[in-house]
């Protein structure tokens, strides 16, 4: 998608979420930053034609036009959520992990590029924010520490005490 779609347009993809759309086809809700660092956020339908990928955007929006992103309900794990521009947009990703993985980068890129902290509701800010364990060295990490921590704990139970 980057070689075919944003390279050309001279864009870097920063993030991208596969969302589920009433249009045949997949989709991707995509997050690029173009050569003057203007954060944008794409609808991208996937075209399969003969055994080769073509990709179409369909919707663009700016990051610094997003008023508010609304995660609809922190307390469940649901994939819906709303982009507020100047109309809403409601979305689903495929997984509600894919949901708070693109709010995490939208935050960074809003904080980075934008000078402006992003609003956003409905969202558990626990996988949102770093803390001592989630720090922005993104998921792989994380789930490599739970992997060590797990590890060490079926060590200490296979000790025997003496």
């Amino acid at each position: 998608m980057q070689r075919l779609l944003f390279t050309p347009e001279r864009q870097q993809l920063k993030e991208f979420i596969e969302i589920v759309e009433t249009a045949k086809g997949r989709h991707f809700l995509c997050v690029s930053v173009n050569k003057v660092k203007a954060v944008q956020i794409s609808v991208v339908k996937n075209l399969r034609t003969k055994r080769q990928d073509t990709f179409e955007k369909t919707e663009e929006w700016l990051l610094k036009d997003l008023v508010l992103l609304d995660g609809r309900d922190s307390d469940a794990d649901e994939p819906q959520f709303v982009m507020h521009f100047e109309e809403a947009r409601s979305m689903a990703a495929v997984s509600c992990a894919a949901k708070y993985a693109l709010a995490r980068s939208l935050v960074s890129l809003s904080t980075k590029h934008c000078q402006k902290d992003l609003q956003l509701v409905n969202f558990d800010w626990t996988y949102i924010r770093p803390t001592s364990l989630y720090s922005s060295r993104g998921d792989c990490m994380v789930l490599l520490q739970i992997c060590f921590y797990a590890a060490n704990l079926v060590c200490l139970s296979l000790c025997p005490i003496t």
